[in-house]
């Protein structure tokens, strides 16, 4: 089976495995949310009932924790009481798992309000007293009951005549001597100072405009006496309750998914043949690359990814062939350096061998200076291929630039001397991290080319100044200058300023290979500018040590 077919298959297996799934999901989410929702409305009755049995009875929400917890395993809901202020009694979410991030509440289900309501209706003869007595007795109960419920026991209630239940102190007291004593103690020394306040009760709705039924004065004047001693009332929020009781309507989702998996095979379809014909055209030429053509190249259409992956290998190919053309030319360049002057040494010593020319000191002194003029062609290739692999050693160290540009216009100050030449140097206090040797190896190479090209009577100047984070060195001289065309390969092997110079006077042609390779190596860089019949400028940039 073909790439293209196996990446098809694939494609189409996830695509349709992956809407299958979703489809699958999404249906057994809906459905779990729609069951939940009719779990959440079935169980709220239960839940109100039973929070607003337990605050009537207990006097407060205190130990309503267990409670809740047993309700919301029982109904399968999360429950999430919390009063009309604010506060946060229970919520099952919390309790069943502490360490869970706080996810998002339902909407408000129900309102569990506590506090009784006191109904007078039937009452004829001296409502506001009966409100008075119903007033302290609930009051009483209330905090009796709560005080049970801190100490761990369960009060008994029983419905009041008139809407407002009562507590069973004798039997709190009979099961529970000590603390059904405490507990009423507490709750009647509370409430000894309301006994001022029941006369009041009357008065405030004997006041009221008489259009008003007094019973509901009474019954508001009641709720609101009770406030501070009544659990406040609360809401009872479920974790599903802001869900839609709605069936799901699963024929649009099957044709939706239908629709994508469709989709999502003619797209993949027409993916593999946009993706794999380049990729089969980068196959090709990279396999004709490596059997040796370096002419081999891919077209390159669009800006996408295979595009660039495709400019890449033209890129990648075109520096392969210039490094195989560069390595030629290395060869054949060698090979003419070192053709003529072997040629020469072979002669001689032919003819010295064979008697025909007589042995003196002076033929001696020329085949040794031929000798040393190829050892160092020889040297230069080897510091050049170290350099540019990457394996030339350096010792590095704090090199005072102005002290190192003194020491190499001492070392040359006598040649350019003999040439007629004058060798300046301005300098300011300047320091790198580099090795100083190959410093004064790349200095004495510009100094040497320059005194070469000065006429006498010219001028070679060393400079050096601070430029931000760069040391900048400049070696100026006056001479003949280099033709702009010929600028772009200064650095060039075997390159020579004047072709008409040999190696006697014009050096081996690789000195600026060697002194770029090791700017480089530095940090550094060097660059040329000239004028015909002005002269060179050669300036060198590296980076200064830090402080």
């Amino acid at each position: 089976m073909s790439f293209r077919l196996r990446v098809l298959g694939l494609v189409m297996l996830v695509a349709v495995s992956a809407t299958a799934a979703t489809l699958w999901l999404v249906l057994r989410q809906a459905s779990r949310q729609i069951d939940e929702s009719g779990a959440a409305a079935a169980s709220l009755d239960q839940v109100t009932s039973a929070l607003r049995d337990y605050g009537r009875r207990h006097g407060t929400w205190e130990g309503v924790r267990d409670l809740v917890v047993r309700l919301g395993e029982q109904t399968g809901q999360r429950i999430h009481l919390v009063t009309e202020s604010g506060w946060v009694l229970v919520d099952t979410d919390h309790e069943s798992n502490p360490e869970r991030a706080v996810r998002e509440l339902g909407t408000v289900n129900g309102y569990v309000n506590p506090r009784p309501t006191l109904n007078l209706s039937g009452v004829d003869s001296d409502p506001a007293n009966v409100a008075a007595k119903e007033l302290a007795s609930y009051r009483t109960g209330v905090r009796f009951a709560a005080c049970l419920t801190r100490n761990g026991v369960d009060p008994i209630q029983r419905p009041g005549r008139f809407g407002v239940p009562a507590y069973d102190v004798d039997a709190a007291i009979s099961a529970h001597p000590e603390v059904g004593r405490n507990c009423l103690d507490q709750a009647t020394r509370s409430e000894r100072a309301l006994r001022a306040e029941l006369g009041d009760l009357a008065a405030a709705c004997a006041e009221t405009d008489p259009s008003e039924p007094r019973d509901y004065c009474l019954a508001e004047a009641f709720s609101a006496r009770i406030a501070e001693v009544a659990p406040e009332p609360a809401q009872v929020i479920l974790g599903v309750g802001d869900e839609d009781d709605r069936a799901l309507v699963v024929g649009p989702l099957l044709a939706a998914a239908a629709g994508v998996a469709a989709v999502a095979i003619i797209a993949t379809a027409l993916l593999s043949h946009r993706v794999l014909r380049p990729i089969a055209i980068l196959t090709a030429a990279s396999q004709r690359l490596g059997r040796g053509d370096l002419t081999s190249r891919v077209p390159v259409r669009g800006n996408d990814e295979i595009a660039v992956l495709a400019r890449s290998f033209n890129r990648m190919a075109d520096s392969l062939q210039r490094g195989e053309e560069r390595q030629r030319r290395l060869v054949a360049d060698v090979a003419h350096e070192l053709r003529t002057p072997l040629a020469n040494l072979r002669g001689y010593l032919e003819a010295l061998s064979d008697g025909v020319i007589e042995p003196d000191p002076e033929l001696f002194a020329s085949l040794h200076e031929e000798a040393v003029l190829q050892q160092r062609i020889v040297d230069d290739l080897q510091d050049l291929a170290l350099a540019e692999a990457g394996s030339l050693a350096y010792h590095r160290t704090t090199v005072d630039l102005a002290e190192l540009l003194e020491t190499c216009r001492t070392a040359h100050r006598a040649g350019a001397d003999a040439a007629g030449v004058t060798l300046r140097v301005e300098t300011e206090p300047v320091a790198v991290h580099a090795d100083p040797d190959r410093l004064r190896q790349v200095v004495g190479n510009l100094i040497t080319n320059a005194l070469r090209a000065t006429a006498e009577g010219g001028e070679v100047k060393l400079t050096l100044r601070r430029a931000g984070d760069s040391a900048v060195v400049e070696v100026v001289d006056t001479g003949s200058g280099i033709a702009p065309e010929a600028l772009p390969y200064v650095f060039d092997r075997f390159w020579r300023a004047d072709s008409a110079r040999g190696r006697q006077t014009g050096g081996s042609g690789l000195g600026l290979s060697i002194v770029r390779q090791i700017l480089t190596d530095h940090g550094g860089g060097i660059r040329v500018t000239s004028e015909l019949g002005a002269g060179t400028t050669f300036t060198i940039t590296l980076p200064v040590r830090p402080a």
